[in-house]
């Protein structure tokens, strides 16, 4: 699939291809790639696991409180917590499309003290910028779609808030 690096004098886990890959496999960010159908489904079960579930439960155990501002609330909850786990996800897709991207890759020999600048070969920016453009730019493009959603979700709440009393 992708050309080894052999000549390259970056650390193995250091070189943005392989930390594309690591970052990949990671439970959190597998999920951010996966196709878009598995992914909606996928996010549509954890909003409903935070959102639905401890508003019945709540509501059973206080029977007389309001489902409906529990629920709102819930849901607002819930929002708050996708919004967090976005930015983490956009943050982590967004450092690896810098350094696939960059010409120039900034690492680390055996500690902090010694960081060292190696310059792309031809063959590794292109491979780089490759991955960078169209492996890792949809993701990122599908997380900022998701935060208008999310802000259009915060919006629909304060407006219920809003007109509801």
């Amino acid at each position: 699939m992708f050309t080894p690096k052999t000549n390259c004098p970056v650390p193995f886990e250091q070189q943005p291809l392989n930390e594309y890959l690591l970052l990949r496999r990671s439970w959190l960010f597998s999920w951010s790639v996966s196709s878009q159908k598995p992914f909606i489904v996928g996010l549509l079960f954890f909003f409903i696991i935070l959102g639905l579930i401890p508003s019945i439960v709540f509501y059973i155990v206080v029977p007389f409180s309001n489902f409906y501002n529990i629920l709102l609330l819930d849901f607002f909850i819930d929002n708050v917590i996708i919004f967090f786990l976005l930015i983490r996800v956009y943050l982590g897709w967004s450092y690896i499309l810098k350094r696939l991207l960059s010409a120039t890759v900034f690492y680390e020999e055996s500690g902090w003290y010694d960081g060292q600048v190696w310059i792309k070969t031809s063959d590794y920016l292109m491979q780089d910028r490759f991955v960078g453009l169209y492996e890792v730019m949809p993701f990122i493009l599908r997380t900022k779609y998701l935060f208008i959603a999310i802000i259009l979700n915060f919006s629909i709440y304060i407006l219920f808030k809003i007109f509801s009393g």
